[in-house]
């Protein structure tokens, strides 16, 4: 009987090393390439940026935290990066995209190198009281996870110019920087630690979300 139960042991033991060895091929074997705006879906990258094949960055900002706190990219130096735009009322996608990106947290709690910012596409009704109250529904870290507003214009710059997730300009279905002038996407964005588009995945689909922190992971061996 006691051999039996080693035997049974033994085997539980060999497919838990098993599996593991898998997850870390998988991981070792995935190329995660740096996209630039000629690689992303036009339609979602502004007119001016269409042809650039090369050296796209994020660029800098300035928005207001759920604290009331000034914030600018020196929050993202040398991290890794998950970016969102939501708006908290959104009764559909926001939600879910949400409980997703509070999964990413979890997975990295203890790891400095990676940061989330929540952009609100709604900066005239998303103010820093309900943003703090959304964080505080969603467990947010303040060191971790930053919901950010500010000036509409600019937010909605850095998601057609930077992050590369909004209409153009040239969309006649928008209005630039107007009240007609509404982002909602469900693109979670990664961005390395050089501040580099690597990725784009749905953010409420549980599967590519999956994806996403074993690229998240990749990037982190890469630092």
């Amino acid at each position: 009987m006691k051999n039996t139960i080693l035997a049974f042991l033994a085997v539980i033991f060999l497919g838990i090393l098993a599996v593991f060895y898998i997850i870390q091929e998988e991981e070792s074997k995935r190329n995660i390439p740096i996209l630039n705006p000629n690689e992303v879906n036009p339609v979602l990258v502004d007119s001016s940026l269409h042809q650039k094949g090369i050296g796209h960055l994020i660029t800098g900002f300035n928005l207001i935290n759920q604290d009331g706190e000034n914030v600018n990219e020196s929050v993202i130096k040398n991290k890794i990066v998950v970016a969102d735009f939501f708006f908290t009322s959104c009764p559909s996608i926001c939600p879910k995209m949400t409980s997703q990106l509070e999964r990413v947290q979890e997975t990295f709690k203890d790891d400095n190198r990676v940061m989330i910012l929540s952009h609100t596409v709604w900066p005239e009704r998303d103010s820093v009281p309900l943003l703090k109250e959304y964080a505080l529904q969603y467990n947010a870290d303040k060191s971790k996870w930053l919901f950010l507003t500010g000036d509409k214009v600019h937010l909605y710059d850095l998601a057609r110019k930077s992050y590369l997730v909004a209409p153009s300009l040239t969309d006649t279905n928008f209005t630039h920087g107007s009240e007609n002038d509404f982002v909602h996407t469900e693109n979670f964005v990664l961005v390395d630690s050089k501040k580099r588009i690597r990725g784009y995945f749905d953010g409420t689909d549980k599967e590519e979300v999956d994806e996403l922190i074993l690229d998240i992971k990749t990037l982190l061996k890469e630092m």
